[in-house]
């Protein structure tokens, strides 16, 4: 069971696969790595298990269908805006334009 649940809605196909992307690269610089990774080939539902953290990009026509804000209406929100987040490590070509 995971400790926090994240559920994100893109606005198509592209949009989820370029959140999942984004993601990915900004977790993995940050030396978070998902063990795994389903639904990335289509882009209707992409589900990351980062153990105590569960992330679900979904279209929100699958978000609907499958009304996950539902099945975790009991669980405490966590109000994201407020959380520090540490800062990312610089790409080396951004620190080389400088």
């Amino acid at each position: 069971m995971a400790d926090y649940f994240v559920v994100i809605s893109g606005t198509s196909r592209p949009h989820v696969k370029a959140l999942y992307n984004e993601l990915h690269i900004r977790l993995k610089a940050a030396g978070e790595l998902h063990a795994r990774a389903e639904g990335t080939d289509l882009g209707w539902w992409i589900l990351l298990d980062y153990g105590d953290v569960v992330v679900h990009l979904l279209q929100p026509e699958a978000r609907e269908y499958y009304a996950l804000d539902s099945l975790y209406q009991d669980c405490p929100v966590l109000d994201w805006t407020a959380v520090e987040l540490p800062e990312l490590p610089r790409p080396e070509a951004a620190r080389l334009a400088e």
